[in-house]
Order: structure tokens, then C-alpha cells, then sequence
């Protein structure tokens, strides 16, 4: 069967499955792994990421595909007789920011192919439940429509108080236990239930010793995010739209992207109602609100008869971040307020500091090679933060860069010094993309 022909059977699959789900919200199903077989495995195959790094058992995706219908049709016969064992994760770390570093897991190559094949079974149930609020890790949905949505919200409700809300180490303290019980109001299959199981006791990887964590989803595995989507459903979502929404004075609103959420509130002793509940309810479900990072914001929008200052260009007090934006209230060019969304200072600094160390590490690599690896990564910061009004912190980011280039360029010889004159000759030869705005939140 042809990759065409076996990607139609998949996808034909995934619809009657979906269609099942959204005609039986509270059945839960008892058979979905019949579903795959080694054309569902070759899809899952073709939709998992070819370069990243090796797990532990050192294969690459290039050295799988080398004979990829027997690893295939090997690994659908350990996965339905339940002889597949989960290999644990190699773990390694990133610097963040403020000087901390940030554990990521790498799994097999194998184990990603099969990770997707499940999540693809259950994607198609829970799409179905999903509600509108959640935008992360959703097909057709994206940061940028979560982004959007909020501030539509803000601008109909003319602001309000906004609840910021952050879930301590939320993917590290993911009770396995409450995401069973969780699981299993829709999916009881036991190939499937088996598989998680596997994977949230695969363990961890580091410095040749194998640890085992009682909490957490598996890190960097494929099937997190929906995981996550899935518990958070249940343990947010769900209870503020049908529990909390119908009890409240004033409307509200939750946008959810992944762990990241605000609530929007109109009236202020609802936002304190939620807040003080909010932590119980969590605590239902093992989880903690964050003590510094969850904070209740008064975000109404400004008089029109309010003087502007020129200081900060009309911006109001009050301000809060989500997925990288600072949200304020600031004046349009046709003198109204409106909610602007600009680049969080921590993130363009987490950005260049990126950048800073890729030059260091790169700057004996030929110039063309350079070029064309920080063309890519310009264009990628701007297809995020090239939101509508963001111009400024999208142009200081682009003269940064070109000024972080030149300097590790000069740094290359001592005897041809990279001076200002001279990498604008190369510039020309060799132009960064420029700063663009490519989207609009409105």
C-alpha cells in the first residue's frame, strides 16, 4: 500500500473513532488498539520529528528508517503482546535564564513512533471533549489563537481583573495515579492503559544511573502534552465552565494554553471568589499554585478622558504576561485604548542570551553557514513576536543580533578586524531578514 493510500485508511480510522466519541461524550472505550497496525505505525512514523537527538539506545531516526517495515511490524507485535518494554529517558540539561537549568528528556527514536501512534487514538477521543478554551497542542489551534482570544476577550469586556495563574512544576508533579482514574472515565482499552503505564514508569537517565519518578508526565515524550491536556481538562477546565461560570455575579472567561492560563473576571469579588477556591481544587488533584507567580490583576481599561504620558506612551499600571507577551492597556494611533501585546522583557533577554552563546559556539563555522542558521532563527522570533504593535522590541531584537554577529566575527582573527564598515560590505552579501509584523491579535 502506498504511503498516500495508507495515510487515507489512517485518517479514515481517526474520523469514524472521533465520530464515536462526539456521538457518546460519556462512553467510555473498551477497544481502540485494534486500530493499529503497521499502516497506522507508518503514520505515526511520518508525523514524528526526524532530527532530534538519540535516545538511549543511540539509533537515529535515519538509522531506523533503514529498514523500516520489519522495526514496524516488530514493534506492533511488543506493543499488542505486551512484551514492549519502555526505554527510560536520557536526561539532559538547558540554562534558563536566571541561571537555573531546565531538565529535558530525550527519548528513543522507536518510542516517539509508538508514543504518537497512541496519542494519534487518543487525540481523536479527546478532541471531542476538549473545550474551547484549551488552544495548546490542539490540531488548528496555536499560541497565537490563544493570544488572539484573550485579547478579544479583554477588549469586549473592557477589561476587568485578570487572574494569572501559574502551576508549580506542574509536569513534574503530575499525579500518576489521579491521570489514571482520569483516563479511564473514557479510555479503559488495556493495550493503550497498559502503554501509558509503561511510559510514566519508564524512568529517568542521568549519569548512568536510572531513577524512577512517582509523579510527572514522561519527559519529553510525545504523548505529554495531550496528558496534560487531558488532566487539565478535567481538573480546570470542565470545572470552571460548568461548575464555577454559573455561580459567578459578572462574566468570566478562562483561556488555557497548556499549563499556562488566565481567568478574566468582570467583577472583582468573583476573581477573589475563584482565587481562594482555586488552590483547594487543585489540591484535589495534587497540584499547587505557584505562591509568586499566581497573582490577581486589576486590569480595567483606562477613563477616555485620561491624560496620556509620554513617558511610557499612554500605558496604564496595570500589566500582565502570558506566553510571552506583556498585556497593558496603551493608546491606539486613532487615540483609543486599546490592549496591546509586547515582547516580555525576560523572554527578548532569554532570546539574545540564546543567541549570544549559538555565536560563541559557532563562530569558526563558515559565514555562510552562520547566515543562513540565524536567517532561520530571525524569521522564527519574528513569526511569534511579529504581533501587530510590536515593531519596537522585534527591531531592537534584529540590530541586537546583527551586533552580537559582527562581535564574535571580529572575535574570529585578530589580524582582519570585523568593523562596522566592513559588515555592512558582508551584510549585503549576506542580509539578515528584516524585522516584519506577520500577525494581528485583533
Amino acid at each position: 500500500m502506498g504511503e498516500t493510500q495508507s495515510s487515507q485508511t489512517v485518517s479514515t480510522k481517526l474520523e469514524r473513532i472521533a465520530t464515536l466519541a462526539k456521538q457518546a461524550p460519556g462512553m467510555a472505550f473498551t477497544t481502540l488498539a485494534h486500530h493499529i497496525d503497521v499502516d497506522w505505525l507508518r503514520e505515526a512514523y511520518r508525523r514524528t520529528r526526524k532530527s532530534g537527538a538519540a535516545g538511549v539506545d543511540g539509533v537515529t531516526a535515519e538509522q531506523y528508517a533503514q529498514n523500516l517495515q520489519s522495526n514496524l511490524q516488530e514493534l506492533l507485535r511488543r506493543a499488542k503482546d505486551g512484551s514492549y518494554r519502555a526505554p527510560p529517558v536520557r536526561r539532559v540539561y538547558i540554562p534558563k535564564q536566571d541561571g537555573t537549568s531546565r531538565a529535558l528528556g530525550l527519548p528513543s527514536f522507536e518510542d516517539k513512533v509508538l508514543q504518537r501512534a497512541v496519542a494519534m487514538l487518543l487525540g481523536a477521543v479527546y478532541e471531542q471533549d476538549f473545550l474551547n478554551c484549551s488552544y495548546g497542542f490542539r490540531p488548528g489551534r496555536s499560541a497565537q489563537d490563544a493570544l488572539k482570544a484573550l485579547r478579544n476577550t479583554l477588549m469586549e469586556m473592557r477589561g476587568g481583573w485578570v487572574l494569572e495563574v501559574d502551576i508549580a512544576k506542574f509536569y513534574d508533579s503530575l499525579d500518576h495515579e489521579q491521570l489514571r482514574n482520569v483516563l479511564s472515565r473514557r479510555v479503559r482499552d488495556g493495550v493503550v492503559t497498559r502503554l501509558i503505564g509503561k511510559w510514566l514508569n519508564a524512568g529517568v537517565l542521568e549519569e548512568g544511573s536510572i531513577t524512577h519518578p512517582e509523579a510527572g508526565t514522561p519527559q519529553g515524550g510525545v504523548i505529554s502534552p495531550l496528558l496534560a491536556n487531558v488532566f487539565l481538562h478535567d481538573a480546570i477546565d470542565t470545572w470552571f465552565e460548568h461548575d464555577i461560570k454559573p455561580r459567578l455575579r459578572g462574566r468570566a472567561e478562562l483561556v488555557r494554553y497548556a499549563d499556562d492560563l488566565a481567568m478574566v473576571f468582570a467583577n472583582e469579588s468573583d476573581a477573589r471568589r475563584v482565587l481562594e477556591v482555586l488552590p483547594k481544587r487543585l489540591e484535589k488533584y495534587g497540584l499547587k499554585l505557584h505562591p509568586d507567580k499566581t497573582r490577581l490583576v486589576a486590569f480595567q481599561r483606562p477613563p477616555a478622558d485620561r491624560d496620556d504620558d509620554p513617558t511610557n506612551s499612554g500605558a496604564s499600571s496595570s500589566s500582565f504576561e502570558m506566553l510571552g507577551f506583556v498585556h497593558r492597556w496603551e493608546r491606539s494611533r486613532k487615540g483609543n485604548w486599546v490592549v496591546m501585546l509586547r515582547t516580555a522583557p525576560k523572554r527578548l533577554r532569554a532570546a539574545l542570551k540564546r543567541i549570544r552563546d549559538w555565536c560563541k559556539q559557532q563562530m569558526h563555522r563558515p559565514v555562510r553557514e552562520q547566515w543562513a542558521t540565524l536567517s532561520q532563527k530571525l524569521r522564527g522570533h519574528f513569526g511569534y513576536y511579529g504581533v501587530e504593535g510590536n515593531s519596537r522590541a522585534i527591531s531592537l531584537f534584529a540590530f541586537e543580533v546583527y551586533s552580537v554577529w559582527r562581535w564574535y566575527l571580529n572575535r574570529r582573527s585578530q589580524r582582519a578586524r570585523m568593523t562596522w564598515e566592513r559588515m555592512k560590505q558582508l551584510s549585503s552579501r549576506y542580509p539578515l531578514p528584516p524585522p516584519r509584523i506577520q500577525w494581528s491579535a485583533r
